[in-house]
């Protein structure tokens, strides 16, 4: 059966912590056609680059400032102390371009991508323009940064957004899917990168292993079933099935970001619940967001 797990440095490349599903990937993964990712933690003054090819990314800072020059143009992120700091400076930068990515300080980068062919400009999304959304309530709260969405950005293919769960809560619930073309439906292809710390005030020794969980398990006769202990620089594939909850556990908070795209003609995260659980929307009327959030913001 394919791997869809990939724990820190299971997919390391060269320059990178993570290289899954992009162009110049070492790492085969059966199957995986439409999204990719890169994870590089950069020394202070080093470098990372990407050649030109029919593939759209976008750069987001996890941690730490950065240059990005875009076929000869330099353009500025300011990033952010951490992923739980809030929004951070991403860029855009269409197809058929060379990027080079450095760091006058040091920090981790990522690298989201997606085969394309139609040519949008490169594009900076600064951290105040981003669309911060507050999505569930009580338990099932969680923080969303959408500036790879439709509505936040002009791309080719894909979507890309980052979650921030509070210590104890669940999100990407209830379970649902996006594996087919269908009325309501878009079929998309998502990966997950990880991170995780120990909550404020949590009264958590210094040696806490900060840790989460991911479910995906099968919405058709496709083999899929996967429940990973997740920490700081893992990843997880989700290419069909029902997938959720993402679980912070009691003490850590955790962040994802997601990638996603698909073969269908139209750019848009369109998705149906796991009949048995969408009931669980339902009874967020009437309860608060959790007032540990936003996170930065």
């Amino acid at each position: 059966m394919t791997n869809w797990v990939y724990p820190l440095g299971t997919a390391a490349d060269g320059d990178w912590d993570i290289s899954l599903g992009t162009s110049d990937s070492a790492t085969a993964v059966d199957g995986w056609a439409h999204t990719g990712l890169k994870v590089a933690t950069l020394a202070v003054g080093t470098a990372v680059e990407l050649s030109a090819v029919n593939e759209e990314r976008i750069v987001v800072p996890l941690n730490g400032s950065f240059t990005v020059t875009v076929d000869g143009v330099e353009h500025t992120l300011e990033g952010r102390p951490s992923v739980f700091s809030g929004p951070t400076d991403v860029l855009y930068s269409g197809i058929g371009k060379a990027v080079t990515i450095s760091s006058s300080n040091g920090g981790r980068v990522a690298v989201a991508t997606a085969p394309a062919q139609a040519s949008h400009p490169t594009r900076l999304v600064t951290a105040a323009e981003t669309p911060v959304e507050l999505r569930g309530a009580g338990n099932c709260s969680r923080q969303v940064h959408n500036f790879g969405t439709p509505a936040a950005l002009e791309a080719d293919r894909f979507i890309v957004c980052e979650v921030i769960t509070p210590a104890g809560n669940w999100s990407s619930y209830p379970p649902h899917k996006h594996d087919e073309e269908k009325d309501g439906e878009t079929h998309l292809e998502e990966i997950y990168y990880f991170e995780t710390q120990v909550a404020a005030g949590s009264g958590a020794p210094s040696d806490a292993d900060a840790i989460g969980y991911q479910r995906v398990y099968a919405s058709d006769e496709r083999p899929i079933d996967v429940s990973a202990e997740v920490r700081t620089g893992d990843v997880v594939l989700v290419p069909y099935g029902w997938h959720g909850p993402a679980m912070a556990a009691p003490g850590y908070d955790m962040y994802y970001l997601n990638v996603m795209a698909g073969p269908g003609p139209v750019r848009e995260w369109l998705i149906s619940d796991d009949p048995h659980h969408g009931w669980v929307r339902q009874s967020w009327d009437g309860q608060d967001i959790d007032p540990r959030l936003p996170f930065g913001v």
